[in-house]
């Protein structure tokens, strides 16, 4: 039986910790139950921009998952964003380091050519990493836009998503149609290149993103979903199976290496 991969993800920042009250990081447990449930086992990223100590942690594991949170600074996408819509933006409380954080992860794991799952705010980023936009603010910039924010049915499936037939993530799951949470305000309006939207909500946002046939050699695994199914994983297969395939990847990427 193959040893259980090392998964590296990202946590949150938050201004005021429960230990000592200062800058911490957070992660709910529902992404490390996730992923020790499809066998993997999680490791936190630490709380630093250097770039050698970053590419030593994405050294060390099979894998990178890119976690849910606050908002990305707007400058990184839009620095021209209206004040109005602006003020909307809830920016890390660190100052931007984890929007830095995050950029060299996803550079270092290219570069390392490591299996990739970016759920929520890391399926922005990652879209942003690659020049891409951000819709700020759905309700201000989408006009009869669905009610994304439903963070009051935050473990249940509120709308769905079209699939695109023979992608990856349609064999994952097995759906035409994917069930989807949705405790977001902002969104992927098109997806960047070298990306293709996978699955799309009915108001034309990107609900998920893979990489284009043509660059699907560099990532030995690659996905992206705006969506949080490690809080559907208890009651859905289909959101079980996104954990089963990142954690497959890892461990099939790694035995070829080996």
């Amino acid at each position: 039986m193959a040893s259980r991969p090392l998964i590296l993800v990202s946590p949150s920042i938050e201004k005021r910790g429960v230990e000592f009250h200062d800058l911490s990081a957070s992660l709910s447990v529902r992404y490390d139950s996730a992923v020790l449930h499809s066998g993997g086992i999680p490791v936190t990223v630490p709380a630093t921009i250097d770039r050698a100590v970053l590419a030593e942690c994405v050294r060390r594991v099979e894998g990178v998952l890119l976690t849910g949170g606050d908002d990305i600074n707007s400058d990184l996408y839009d620095p021209k964003l209206p004040a109005k819509i602006r003020r909307t933006v809830n920016q890390t409380p660190d100052g931007g380091a984890r929007d830095l954080r995050e950029l060299l992860l996803i550079e270092e794991t290219f570069r390392q050519r490591k299996p990739l799952l970016a759920i929520c705010r890391g399926h922005q980023l990652l879209n942003i990493a690659f020049g891409g936009r951000l819709v700020a603010d759905i309700r201000q910039q989408v006009p009869g836009a669905l009610n994304h924010q439903r963070l009051d049915r935050a473990c249940e499936l509120v709308h769905e998503a079209a699939l695109t037939p023979g992608s990856l993530l349609a064999k994952i799951t097995g759906r035409r149609k994917l069930g989807v949470n949705s405790s977001h305000h902002q969104a992927v309006p098109v997806a960047a290149e070298p990306f293709v939207a996978s699955a799309v909500s009915r108001d034309g946002l990107v609900e998920a993103m893979e990489l284009k046939p043509a660059a699907g050699r560099q990532m030995p695994f690659l996905l992206s979903v705006q969506f949080h199914p490690e809080r559907l994983t208890p009651q859905y297969a289909a959101h079980r199976a996104i954990f089963d395939a990142f954690v497959a990847a890892c461990v099939r990427n790694s035995s070829e290496k080996s």
